[in-house]
């Protein structure tokens, strides 16, 4: 007999080391010899040995996960995932005698060698391929098997890193599988890159492929949703509303601003005023002058003197000093257009008036004669012939004032009584529009 342990797949074998006689064995002398070697007992009815179960008379034969295989004059201990393919017991063979050795068989004079594969006198399992040689046979097993005692187990290829992510060992194989973002090479076992972008990737706008992945971006205007995948809208004008002059409006991946009606958009954001008196775009009558304002315009009159002044310019009007309703009037009235925005900030500098013609020796005053009842302006005296009109109180539009500014003149030079005094006066009109810009 021979013992024979096998450290790498755990396995205790008890084989014969008989390689015809191994399944059976018939005694010599039939009538006297009952006694079998150790894995065999003697079996009276047959009057041969015939194997012991190991496996159903030793208890716990195999230890831990270790399974029990019955085998011919011994058993097996294997893990429990091996795969057995156990033989078919072959008929028992009269004894014949053979004067040529074990392997061989007489032919006339000579001996020759026995095909046992072909006469189908070998032990190999089914699983294995029997291969004739001089005097035996061996039992091959398929590829992706080796041998083990009389068995055949299968070779776990994954511990030889064949593949370069992952391995899964079948019976007799193996299979190479890749990571997300991978796939196979021509060669089964390298993995190489997958274009995603070019596979169909869910991006809504942008794809760039990366190394087992890819990533999604948006166009100028969008942001990434949080799932990495479609792009939203981005709503500039919540973000600021210094975007536009007046109004910001939204629309996919960018923004516009409009302007309100009598503005013209200048560059991309800024309003401005549309002249209608020089665009023609305006609906004032032959003995109407118009006046642009802020965002609109104005028809007035040509000739807005009224009596007893009468007109010597278009926009001055004289009082005769000849009239006695005169004297107590400006001596002269111009008139004079403006307008400003709502909600300017105050105060604010907004009309400066200038004197024309100043006398020798003549000393100028200037004040608000009418149209400020509410106290909304006053006027800034700068010097002997200038002075600032300024606006004192935030105003909203759209409304109008007419202001009659008058600068009063005294010149003790041109009197021999008292002082001389003349004035003259401008009348501004100022129209407050109804936009902050």
């Amino acid at each position: 007999m021979q013992g024979v342990c096998v450290s790498i797949l755990c396995v205790c074998i008890c084989v014969s080391a008989l390689l015809h006689s191994a399944i059976s064995q018939p005694p010599t002398e039939s009538d006297t010899y009952t006694e079998c070697t150790d894995g065999y007992h003697w079996d009276p009815q047959t009057e041969h040995c015939k194997d012991v179960n190991e496996c159903e008379t030793i208890p716990d034969a195999c230890k831990g996960e270790m399974k029990c295989f019955n085998h011919y004059g011994g058993y097996l201990c294997l893990p429990r995932s091996a795969s057995v393919i156990p033989a078919p017991e072959p008929p028992i063979a009269p004894t014949v005698t053979n004067p040529c050795p074990l392997g061989y068989e007489p032919q006339g004079d000579s001996c020759v060698d026995i095909d046992e594969c072909e006469r189908d006198e070998h032990d190999c399992q089914p699983s294995q391929q029997c291969i004739n040689s001089l005097g035996a046979f061996t039992c091959q097993c398929p590829d992706g098997y080796r041998k083990v005692g009389t068995e055949c187990i299968d070779i776990d290829e994954c511990r030889y890193r064949y593949c370069q992510h992952r391995c899964v060992n079948v019976p007799g194989s193996f299979s190479c599988q890749c990571e997300p973002g991978f796939q196979l090479a021509g060669n089964n076992r390298s993995c190489i890159d997958v274009n995603e972008c070019d596979m169909g990737a869910p991006c809504s706008q942008r794809c760039y492929n990366t190394y087992g992945t890819f990533l999604c971006r948006c166009d100028q205007g969008y942001e990434l949703g949080p799932d990495g995948f479609a792009c939203n809208d981005i709503d500039e004008c919540s973000y600021s509303s210094y975007l536009c002059q007046y109004q910001c409006v939204n629309e996919p991946g960018k923004f516009s601003c409009v302007c309100p009606e009598g503005y013209q958009l200048l560059g991309t954001r800024l309003c401005q005023d549309i002249n209608e008196c020089e665009t023609g775009e305006h609906q004032c009558s032959d003995t109407q002058t118009c006046v642009n304002i802020h965002g609109r315009y104005q028809c007035v009159d040509a000739n807005r003197c009224q009596d007893p002044y009468v007109q010597v310019s278009e926009n001055r009007c004289v009082c005769p000093v000849n009239k006695p309703a005169c004297r107590d009037l400006p001596f002269s009235i111009v008139h004079r257009y403006m307008s400003i925005t709502s909600e300017r900030s105050v105060p604010s500098d907004i009309f400066q008036i200038q004197a024309t013609s100043v006398s020798p020796g003549a000393y100028n005053t200037f004040r608000i004669r009418s149209g400020d009842e509410n106290g909304d302006f006053y006027i800034r005296q700068i010097n002997n012939i200038s002075a600032m009109l300024v606006l004192a109180r935030a105003v909203s539009g759209p409304r109008e004032y007419t202001l009659d500014l008058e600068m009063v003149s005294v010149n003790p030079l041109l009197s021999y009584q008292g002082s001389y005094q003349t004035s003259s006066a401008l009348r501004l009109s100022i129209y407050v529009g109804p936009y902050t810009f």
